[in-house]
């Protein structure tokens, strides 16, 4: 009910006024090990929006998870996927760096083809059924569409990317028997235990961040991430 958009407050500045600090922070247990910053920076954002990705798909035990897309979120979506249990982690991906990422954080498989080729693909692997669960996270339509129809009926899809211009085939969708479920990541739902994970030492969803910066050169990060040399930036103030 009182949610707060947070990027238009100034977060990427030294400073920032945080809404409802009270109910939103989540305090570690004590001043973290140097190391350990990217992946807790990484819990209040990209790991937290992989994570409900996941748990919106229905990722558990015995399942076959699909990721549609390798960026941050996608790559720990795959992450999140494992750690809750699932048997088999597909993920979308082109590009070799985050390939190898993908696997170390838990794929046991790779597709390279897009859109209907990679439904085709994914079909074959899954003995022409599709993903029980599949974690969208890029936001256009054809990745839309892409995890609704690598999606078996009765499946689920966690959408997390951020919509653009993305519209349903309502007939479609009625017929596929796959269920929807998705939006903005409600990340503080997960940070207790995402904190803990990350303290302990039993993941590591820092190593998304390939690229370190000052924040004076913020600029540059969002390019090199659009341009692919870089999966995720970390600025430092």
């Amino acid at each position: 009910m009182h949610a707060e958009p947070i990027g238009a407050i100034g977060t990427q500045a030294q400073y920032a006024r945080i809404p409802l600090a009270d109910g939103t922070l989540v305090a570690t247990p004590a001043m973290p090990d140097a190391d350990l910053v990217p992946s807790l920076l990484a819990a209040s954002d990209v790991l937290g929006t992989g994570w409900f990705g996941a748990v919106a798909a229905e990722a558990g035990p015995g399942r076959t998870v699909a990721v549609v897309g390798d960026g941050a979120v996608g790559l720990l979506g795959v992450l999140a996927a494992r750690r809750l249990g699932a048997e088999r982690v597909v993920i979308f991906s082109r590009h070799a760096d985050r390939q190898k990422l993908a696997t170390e954080f838990g794929a046991t498989d790779i597709l390279t083809e897009r859109g209907d080729d990679g439904v085709e693909a994914l079909k074959e692997l899954t003995g022409g059924l599709g993903a029980h669960s599949v974690i969208e996270a890029v936001g256009t339509q054809e990745s839309m569409m892409q995890a609704i129809r690598s999606t078996r009926p009765g499946g689920y899809v966690g959408y997390v990317g951020v919509a653009h211009g993305v519209e349903l085939p309502g007939e479609e969708l009625f017929f596929s028997g796959v269920h929807l479920h998705g939006g903005p990541a409600p990340v503080r739902r997960f940070l207790p235990e995402l904190i803990s994970l990350i303290w302990d030492r039993a993941i590591n969803p820092g190593r998304v961040f390939d690229l370190d910066l000052p924040l004076d050169e913020a600029a540059e990060g969002y390019r090199a991430m659009d341009e692919r040399r870089a999966i995720k930036t970390l600025l430092r103030p």
